[in-house]
């Protein structure tokens, strides 16, 4: 995106801020129930539905015809996906494209979701929005969003601040072209389910696959094609994933020194845990989360 660009956005954002809390009091929304929050994203297919949620939820597995940006705040969402766990963290957000059956889990009330369904019948015109993708929030995108709260419920043409809504759509492709690389594949395979589950629980430990495999009563070689042909993934790269996802919940909770991440993530050093964490997210775990 030039510099040209973004300027014209940023001076046609701030003066819709400017006009808008004047014409437009936010409306706060009674609290959903999940079928009727199912039923109404898709209610009217030219509306912008708006959903902002401080609690846990877990959505059942479900699609719907709008495209959908979720941006969390505050924490940890992760949205499940094609047999792989996708894991948003604060200051970023997903794109849903619609029709994708998915469904979202939040486990922390602490945790800010703010959930915008959009119309889908330009999608067409950009292959962003056919993409699923997690991308972090940039200041602009930031504030349009924080403002964006000044809504809830069905957003339609004749509205104030539709046109608003509708800029954070278009903008998107023009902010969003790095996605964030996190997605832990996910099974449901009877041989290799309680694995995967003994490796969550137990990711602070020395694992190697010599030991893994000798637990579970099977060879080295057979849990290594397991592991490739289940979930198209190395146990070591596995391994890797979790670690760094286990990792992200830590930094999250902003309450101990990467140093002390790095062990409790089943690393001998702190030049191990972030090369092995630099290297799937391409951000070094001491800047992680930090505001742009």
């Amino acid at each position: 995106m030039s510099l040209r660009m973004t300027q014209n956005y940023t001076y046609e954002i701030l003066v819709i801020l400017s006009i808008l809390p004047n014409i437009c009091p936010f409306q706060p929304m009674q609290l959903l129930d999940t079928a009727a929050y199912l039923k109404n994203i898709d209610f009217k297919p030219k509306s912008i539905f708006i959903v902002h949620e401080k609690l846990e939820r877990s959505l059942p597995k479900h699609s719907h015809t709008k495209g959908q940006l979720t941006y969390v705040e505050g924490g940890i969402a992760y949205i499940y996906i094609e047999n792989k766990t996708y894991i948003i963290p604060a200051r970023h957000y997903v794109w849903i494209p619609g029709g994708r059956e998915h469904y979202l889990n939040v486990r922390n009330a602490a945790t800010v979701t703010h959930n915008l369904y959009f119309y889908t019948e330009d999608d067409h015109l950009d292959p962003f929005y056919q993409k699923l993708g997690i991308y972090p929030v940039n200041s602009l995108l930031f504030e349009m969003l924080v403002f964006a709260e000044n809504w809830t419920g069905t957003v339609e043409k004749k509205d104030p601040g539709y046109h608003f809504l509708v800029a954070i759509k278009d903008i998107l492709p023009q902010l969003s072209t790095k996605s964030f690389p996190i997605a832990l594949p996910t099974t449901s395979n009877s041989r290799l389910r309680p694995i995967v589950l003994y490796l969550s629980q137990n990711f602070a430990q020395p694992l190697t696959l010599e030991n893994l495999a000798s637990r579970f009563g099977m060879g080295e070689r057979t849990l290594s094609r397991l592991f490739q042909s289940t979930m198209s993934i190395s146990f070591l790269q596995y391994l890797k994933l979790l670690r760094t996802v286990k990792a992200i919940e830590l930094i999250m909770l902003d309450d101990k020194s990467t140093t002390e991440i790095a062990y409790l993530t089943g690393y001998n050093s702190l030049a191990a845990f972030s090369k092995a964490f630099f290297q799937l997210t391409n951000i070094r775990p001491s800047d992680f989360g930090k505001k742009d």
